[in-house]
């Protein structure tokens, strides 16, 4: 008579299935296949998920501070001062740096490159961009024309620290009957390496006081703010709120908004993509629970006869196919972790700094990534183990025998 002993006889006779078997070895081959392509497949889309999003984030990193977390634009003629006041008032713990924009071309020799000069307070806008205040750490002048630039820009101008640079501005002047262009000599005083190229070469940085006294700008109204906020996305409406009619503000991500989409849209696709080698690694359970089924059938009608129900030996197999899975699981998040910790301390793998703005392999995985991994994963082993598992509960006991 068969001996009911719940959940411990399903789990004996799992563990049993799971052995070498010598007569049927292809079966054990075939579970084994099915174990490592799960466990591939899951370091495959750990490591994927890490670099795309340590990418993402790396590009972010460069971005936020370059294009600032928030920038005040006026449509009129100027952010005024009392508005600058007001928010400084309202939230006195985010940084604020006012600026003037201009358009310029800087020259040397026979060099010329187009860009954009920021007219900034040099302390204000150290607080709120670190790369700003690298390059000032090692200033030697106090120069009102003096003038901070990436590093691109110097190769190209073919210039260094403490050489001087002519600027043309898009404003003109009247000289004699005719009009040409504004232009001043400026002392290259700093330089920095935003990580970006297309910042690197194009972004110039001089005093207020140098852009009010050759464009003649006001000394209380400025062409926008940059704003450093921890929180921007939070903050955008509370300073849309103390702005006047005539000026509005805008988030890093909407300046850059398209690019992110892209990169969202790219890492969703590749997490698909990447998903078919489990889907695949599914189908070797699926065939080896199969096999296993077709040559166990007589042990299976004989555990039926026994008094097994349907339900039960079904478990065994269901069992079978998840630890098969699971074992996948558990094997691949470790070799991804390993292979994540490798990409991050050693430099196996060098990137064009000019096009990524690292030279350095930039991986970071998430848990919201790591957790849709597993949870896709898991979900692809469950349904590969529940056919072979009704496939074996619907085995007839007397059709077996009678042919056996």
């Amino acid at each position: 008579m068969f001996y009911r002993s719940g959940d411990r006889l399903i789990n004996k006779i799992v563990r049993h299935y799971l052995k070498y078997d010598s007569e049927n070895p292809f079966i054990f081959i075939s579970a084994v296949l099915a174990f490592l392509g799960i466990a591939a497949g899951v370091m495959v889309l750990m490591i994927a998920m890490g670099v795309m999003n340590g990418t993402q984030n790396e590009f972010q990193k460069k971005l936020f501070v370059m294009n600032y977390p928030l920038t005040v634009v006026s449509y009129g003629k100027g952010v005024r001062q009392s508005t600058i006041d007001k928010i400084h008032k309202a939230y006195p713990d985010i940084g604020i740096s006012p600026f003037y924009t201009s358009q310029v071309i800087a020259k040397n020799y026979d060099s010329l490159q187009g860009g954009i000069l920021y007219g900034v307070d040099f302390e204000k806008e150290a607080s709120i961009n670190p790369i700003f205040a690298k390059a000032l750490q090692d200033s030697e002048s106090n120069s009102t024309f003096r003038i901070i630039v990436g590093d691109d820009m110097t190769s190209i101008l073919g210039v260094d620290r403490g050489s001087k640079i002519l600027l043309y501005f898009s404003q003109q002047q009247a000289v004699g009957f005719g009009m040409m262009p504004l232009q001043k000599r400026f002392l290259v005083d700093g330089i920095f390496n935003s990580g970006l190229n297309a910042y690197d070469k194009a972004i110039m940085y001089t005093t207020q006081e140098a852009i009010q006294r050759i464009l003649k700008k006001p000394s209380d109204r400025f062409d926008g703010v940059h704003i450093y906020v921890k929180e921007p996305m939070k903050f955008k409406e509370k300073i849309a709120k103390l702005l006047p009619d005539d000026a509005d503000v805008e988030g890093w991500w909407q300046q850059n908004g398209n690019f992110f989409v892209a990169m969202e849209m790219e890492k969703k696709a590749l997490f698909l993509v990447l998903l078919l080698i489990i889907l695949v690694a599914s189908l070797n359970i699926i065939s080896s629970l199969l096999m296993t089924v077709m040559s166990r059938r007589s042990e299976i009608a004989l555990l039926r006869t026994l008094g097994a129900t349907r339900k039960e030996i079904g478990k065994i197999f269901f069992h079978l196919g998840v630890i098969i899975g699971t074992g996948g699981i558990v094997a691949g998040a470790v070799m991804g972790f390993i292979g994540i910790w490798i990409l991050k301390t050693f430099d196996i793998i060098t990137l064009p700094a000019d096009v990524y703005g690292t030279t350095h392999l930039p991986v970071d995985l998430t848990a919201t990534d790591f957790t849709m991994i597993i949870a896709g994963t898991t979900i692809i082993v469950f349904l590969s183990a529940l056919y072979p598992a009704k496939k074996a509960a619907s085995t007839d006991p007397l059709n077996v025998l009678r042919n056996e």
